[in-house]
Parts: C-alpha cells; structure tokens; sequence
C-alpha cells in the first residue's frame, strides 16, 4: 500500500466515522454495490482515480452513477474520489473496506459479524466441494451470490450475508479464506479490535487461554477476539496469528523445519 493510499484511506475512514451511530445498512450495502461496478468497469476506475482530473469531474461521475444512494453514502464516496490514490485498484479496495465498515456499524450489539464469519470460514474449509462451489472462478457470480443466501438465511445477521454476498461478487485474486480474514480483520478494526485466530491440537484450557490472551493484548496494545480452531494435524504446540502476523510454535511446523535442515 502506497503512502498515498494510507492517507487517502485515513481520510476515508474518518468521513464514515464521522456519522458513526448513524450508519445504516443501506450505506454499506450501497458501497459494496459500488464497489463491485466501479472495480467491474476499467474506464470508471481509472477516472475516478486520475489525479489530474477535476474533483468537480469526478464527483460529477459519483453523482451520476450513484445519485440514488443514501447521503451517507454518497458523501464517502465524494470523499473516494476527492482523494488521491496510488493505483485505481487501491481505490475500489477502499470502497469496499468502506462498505464493510459501514455495515459493522449497522450490526446491533447482539449480532457477532465476526462470529458469523469465522462459523462460515470453518464450514468451508471442512467441506472441499463447498469451497470450490463459492471460489471457483468457472462457476458464475449469480449461482455463487444465491450458495451464499442459501447456506446462511436464518443462520446468519442480513449484514453478514451483505458482506459474503459481496466478497463472493468481486474476488480478484484472493480465495475465500483469505476474503474472510480481510473482512473479519475490518469488521474488528471497525469496532476498535483486532482478531487472533489460535490454532492448537486440541482445545486450549480456558486459564492457559486468559493468560495468552491477556499477553497478545498487551502486545498489540488494544482488545482481541478470539477465535479458537482445533486442528490435530499440527500435533502440539499453538499458531497464533493476529492480522498479518502468524507465530507458529506448532510440533508439527517445527518438525518440518528440522526435516529441511536435515536435507540441505
């Protein structure tokens, strides 16, 4: 991410918080939707993000394209093409970070869009038809948006479906896995929280789990949720990984790494 991006990103946030507690579902649905058409139209990207165009240009494109958003909306987006960015797809990554943080906002206390997430992420990962069903880039977007609705109505929070059903929209290069973190890690930053997934041999005592917890907060220097998966294959030990931060002490990681030494 350029330094550009950062700032740009930064102010974009801002703007969104700045109607914080008026944040409605209907923004982030509509930052997604806009998310998906401007990332789907290489013409449309590269005018909003041309920094030698006129602010008054672009936001004349947002107006055009998306007059019929809620004010909210439209004045993140106002605030997306005002700025200034290192590439255009940066620009369409930050719509959709906008949207998902959008709709964080919206969740009553009692909805666990994180929870949700990470319950989805691990029904995927167990079952391998599933995970080819919602990533495979041959199956169309229609039958993946209609999987998601199907597997998760009445099951899951309307913002939780809002979120996949996007994600499964406009992958990119990114497998599902990996656009359920970026959502997980965005929906918690949202909320002031980062995200630790632990990964043990088996279930982690719930004293031994306080004191780990408590360190990594202290490490990070704000509040962790965590989500616990059991996984035998790594024999024993635990992988932490918080963000982009992974600490494997797994035996099974450390086993491998002795094997490699061993054939050098």
């Amino acid at each position: 991410m350029g330094s550009a991006t950062r700032e740009a990103l930064a102010d974009a946030i801002a703007a969104l918080n700045a109607v914080a507690g008026a944040a409605d579902l209907a923004t982030g649905e509509q930052l997604l939707q806009a998310a998906v058409t401007i990332g789907g139209s290489a013409p449309l990207r590269a005018a909003l993000a041309d920094d030698s165009a006129e602010k008054s240009d672009k936001r004349g494109i947002v107006d055009a394209l998306f007059g019929g958003f809620t004010d909210r909306a439209r004045a993140v987006l106002g605030a997306i093409a005002d700025a200034r960015w290192s590439s255009d797809a940066d620009l369409v990554a930050a719509v959709e970070e906008l949207g998902i943080r959008a709709i964080a906002e919206s969740a009553p206390s009692s909805v666990s869009i994180e929870g949700e997430l990470f319950a989805f992420a691990a029904a995927v990962r167990s079952d391998a038809e599933l995970e080819l069903a919602v990533s495979s880039k041959l199956g169309s977007t229609e039958s993946k948006v209609a999987l998601v609705e199907r597997l998760l109505s009445g099951k899951a929070s309307v913002q939780t479906i809002a979120i996949l059903r996007a994600l499964v929209q406009q992958p990119g290069e990114r497998r599902i896995g990996e656009l359920i973190r970026y959502a997980t890690s965005t929906v918690a930053d949202q909320a002031g929280l980062a995200i630790a997934t632990i990964t043990a041999a088996k279930p982690i005592p719930a004293t031994q789990l306080t004191r780990l917890v408590k360190g990594l907060s202290a490490q990070y220097g704000r509040e962790l949720k965590v989500n616990q998966v059991v996984d035998p294959a790594i024999l024993g030990g635990i992988r932490v990984q918080v963000g982009d931060d992974v600490i494997d002490g797994s035996v099974a990681t450390r086993l491998n790494d002795l094997r490699l030494q061993l054939a050098r």
